[in-house]
């Protein structure tokens, strides 16, 4: 730090003698964290997986350096580039340490909170190794996008694994190149490093070994009481899931039974966070009778449980409760995600069949065409399937820990380094937070399901290109005549919006489109009563989603009342509201039932 910045007002001093104890603990807590890495493999049980992600990384980016050093002149005239960058900045830098204005050479997006800290302006030497950050990722990133020769593929794996490495490489994310941090430790005379490596301990060991960042105070939250408290019973239960029919809060509700697919990646519960959050309660609400798939969290006895068998023993199997708890053969059915997937997919199974046990269908955030699918594809290509798939051979299924990863990784700056330097450098636990504890409550996925997945949507797009098959019967989605209603969200990294309004043009029938404001979770999770973000309308999606979105009518607040309307439109007649207590099945337990609980 320059004589200017240790002077500032307010320049904490730390108290020398707790600054030696605390490095001591520090020391003492760091062999815990040691201790816990290592405890997997002592035992015999470590997971894997690592190696390969890095020899992705290193043969990806292997390429890119490859084909830049074909071409010499152009490599060195990217090297001269850099160069020329970061003499511009050396001289601004030299202007500023010496009383003098100086235009920055580079700035960060007004929106990166990583440099919010004022410091990282006023002080030169915090300012120079700010840009000189962000000029090295800008050239890094350029490389990726501009070198010649690559397919779109690598290029886009070269591209994230630079955004990867830039965010690791901060230095909003180290002691020493951050202005806040390194007052923190000498106001606290280090005592937040002990209790970073504290909960750096405590994570570890909850992860198995690896680390299990903490995105919210798991101490908080309880399934059942503070979350997914909805009244209701779970009237059946198979080796795959239990199915929740939740109790009626008005005396008539519509005829025909709403039937919820959730996603198997993560838990039901998103959509019953708590009674102000609660889709699901608030469904209820509006007169329908709900009910709601909650998948098991499998292990190895469930390995070869297909795509199709979730179809059979998850959906199927649901529609036939409803049928006998409530003497209604018709449903609507909602699908979440992968869930949404997985119905449509159903969906174009029973068209080819004969069957009209769902007559209508609303898609959340729903991919079903992948050719724009996202920073997902990334970790999808022939090789990287194989080692998962080899990976899974071993215990019969995907650990949930990957896939949250793989999420937390599309937002590495929001979902992975503040939470890293918040707790482990500033040792502050996070704030208990409903949906990042939904978050980390990640579960499993059987091997024989997720390798059809990725293969048939991500890797192959069967689906869409109507190759896909269960059995003997091949899937069209053009099959599916029924009403549709297909909800994106404008900011989603997991399907995005571009992506599901293509898919959403596969259907047969009649079909509405809305765009959310926001992303993946919060723009579905978004109540009337406390709505946080617009949603547009246009009627049916043609063409391309910009050209929809420019004649599109922007609304103020939650699409839940728009999506309400529709579902009420396809069958307005009302009868006597159902107890699940007093109906056919005899209920097993209350909800949110037992499978919901299983952690990872």
């Amino acid at each position: 730090m320059t004589d200017k910045g240790d002077q500032r007002p307010g320049t904490p001093m730390p108290d020398f003698e707790a600054l030696s104890r605390n490095m001591a603990q520090f020391v003492e807590e760091a062999g815990r964290v040691a201790a816990a890495y290592l405890k997997p493999y002592e035992e015999g049980r470590a997971k894997g997986g690592a190696a390969d992600e890095v020899g992705d990384i290193v043969k990806t980016l292997g390429n890119v350096a490859e084909k830049w050093m074909s071409d010499p002149q152009k490599a060195i005239e990217a090297q001269s580039a850099l160069t020329s960058r970061f003499l511009d900045l050396w001289a601004s830098t030299l202007r500023r340490m010496q009383g003098e204005q100086a235009e920055p050479v580079i700035a960060p997006d007004p929106k990166d909170r990583r440099f919010a800290d004022p410091e990282w302006e006023e002080n030169p030497l915090f300012d120079f190794i700010k840009q000189a950050y962000l000029l090295t990722t800008d050239w890094a990133d350029r490389l990726a996008a501009d070198a010649e020769g690559l397919d779109d593929h690598t290029r886009h794996k070269a591209q994230f694994y630079v955004r990867q490495i830039a965010s690791a490489l901060a230095p909003s994310n180290f002691i020493a190149t951050n202005p806040e941090l390194i007052r923190t430790t000498l106001r606290e005379s280090g005592a937040n490093l002990v209790r970073g490596m504290q909960m750096l301990a405590e994570d570890v060991e909850a992860g198995g070994g690896q680390l299990k960042v903490r995105q919210s105070d798991p101490h908080r939250f309880e399934v059942g009481t503070n979350l997914a408290n909805t009244p209701g019973k779970v009237v059946f239960r198979n080796e795959l899931m239990e199915l929740i029919q939740y109790s009626p809060t008005t005396e008539k509700v519509l005829r025909r039974p709403l039937l919820i697919v959730p996603p198997w990646i993560n838990k039901y519960y998103i959509l019953d966070l708590n009674p102000d959050k609660s889709f699901i309660r608030w469904a209820v609400a509006q007169g329908l009778t709900v009910f709601c798939i909650s998948w098991v969290n499998p292990n190895e006895q469930l390995a070869e449980k297909s795509f199709e068998d979730y179809m059979r023993e998850g959906i199927f199997a649901a529609l036939d409760a409803v049928a006998r708890n409530t003497g209604e053969e018709e449903v609507s059915a909602v699908g979440y995600c992968v869930g949404g997937t997985l119905l449509a997919a159903t969906l174009a199974f029973m068209a080819a069949n004969g069957d009209t046990r769902i007559a209508g269908a609303t898609f959340l955030t729903t991919q079903v065409d992948f050719t724009h699918a996202g920073d997902l594809k990334v970790f999808v290509d022939e090789d990287q399937i194989k080692a998962i798939e080899q990976e899974m051979a071993k215990r019969g299924y995907l650990e949930g820990s990957r896939m949250a990863t793989a999420f937390n990784m599309l937002r590495p700056n929001d979902l992975i380094w503040p939470y890293i330097v918040n707790n482990y450098v500033r040792g502050v636990s996070p704030l208990p937070f409903d949906l990042l504890y939904w978050n980390s409550d990640s579960t499993r996925m059987p091997a024989a399901n997720h390798s059809f997945y990725m293969r048939e949507c991500y890797l192959r797009n069967n689906l869409a290109k109507g190759r896909m098959n269960f059995g003997n019967t091949r899937l069209e989605l053009s099959d599916v005549t029924i009403p549709t209603y297909h909800l994106a969200t404008r900011e989603d990294h997991i399907a995005p919006a571009r992506s599901v309004f293509l898919g959403s043009q596969l259907f047969g029938g009649r079909i509405r489109f809305v765009l959310a404001g926001s992303g993946h979770i919060a723009g579905v999770v978004n109540p009337p009563a406390k709505p946080k973000y617009q949603h547009w309308v246009n009627g049916k999606p043609r063409g391309e989603l910009d050209d929809w979105l420019k004649e599109a009518q922007e609304v103020p607040g939650s699409w839940w009342p728009d999506w309400i309307d529709w579902i009420a439109a396809q069958s307005p007649e009302r009868v006597k509201a159902r107890d699940p207590a007093e109906g056919p099945l005899e209920p097993l337990c209350d909800a949110p039932g037992t499978y919901v609980k299983m952690r990872d």
